[in-house]
């Protein structure tokens, strides 16, 4: 084997290590969003203060990731697509990071809901949500795995879909809490847990991106569609 073929193998196995552990990581993303809100929906407190306790796990691996994506630049001098590849990892790992800091928020507000009298199919609505969520995670990591920029793309679009999931609970909660006033500590924590996971999915989205960068070498065009128009809204307006 040629010196030039056997640095191509070694750098070959040096990406396949990058992704495995990307696939790792995000693996246990998936798996603090949904039990986030399972925990929420089930008022279980052990749950909650599991997903918290994992997320030391998570940051670990964003850790593990970005040393060896350091020592594969250093080591290999990658140029091109594969440099595009090395440094998207570095991306993805942060903003899978920030999206298990979200999911460990959502235990820590489940522990304080826990006390305070249930607010009817909340529950349930930001579970749907997560899922949605959690969704768009799978399908990007697949995206990323199979270098599939249109998949990436679709996942990019789905975050309206979050948005407006976002939105029609946040006039939800306004509403719950203007009717009795007695709701509005238990609304606002439920209302900030809505944004947090509102928040995952736009860092879902910006690995959506990143994974269009690395296959096509240009990040997309900033406009999309957002369905996020809370900011719009009027507290006394139409809810």
């Amino acid at each position: 084997m040629s010196d030039k073929a056997h640095i191509a193998s070694a750098f070959d196995r040096d990406l396949e290590t990058i992704q495995a552990l990307i696939m790792k990581m995000g693996g246990l993303v998936e798996a603090a969003i949904m039990d986030a809100a399972r925990s929420l929906e089930n008022r279980d407190e052990d749950l909650a203060d599991q997903v918290r306790r994992n997320d030391k796990l998570i940051d670990a691996m964003e850790e593990e990731i970005n040393a060896e994506a350091v020592r594969v630049i250093a080591l290999r001098a990658p140029m091109g697509s594969d440099l595009r590849l090395v440094l998207s990892v570095i991306k993805i790992s942060a903003n899978l990071e920030r999206v298990g800091d979200y999911a460990k928020n959502m235990g820590k507000r489940t522990s304080a809901l826990v006390q305070m009298e249930q607010i009817e199919g909340a529950g349930g609505a930001l579970r749907r949500m997560s899922k949605a969520v959690e969704q768009m995670l799978r399908d990007v990591l697949d995206a990323y795995i199979q270098g599939d920029a249109a998949l990436a793309e679709d996942v990019r679009q789905r975050d309206a879909d979050v948005d407006q999931m976002y939105t029609a609970l946040f006039r939800q909660f306004v509403t719950y809490m203007i009717e009795d006033p007695r709701n509005i500590t238990s609304c606002m924590h439920l209302h900030f847990i809505a944004k947090n996971i509102e928040r995952m999915g736009d860092h879902v989205t910006s690995i959506a991106e990143q994974v269009v960068f690395m296959v096509t070498g240009e990040l997309p065009d900033e406009d999309r569609s957002k369905g996020d128009r809370t900011s719009y809204d009027r507290l006394t307006g139409d809810l």
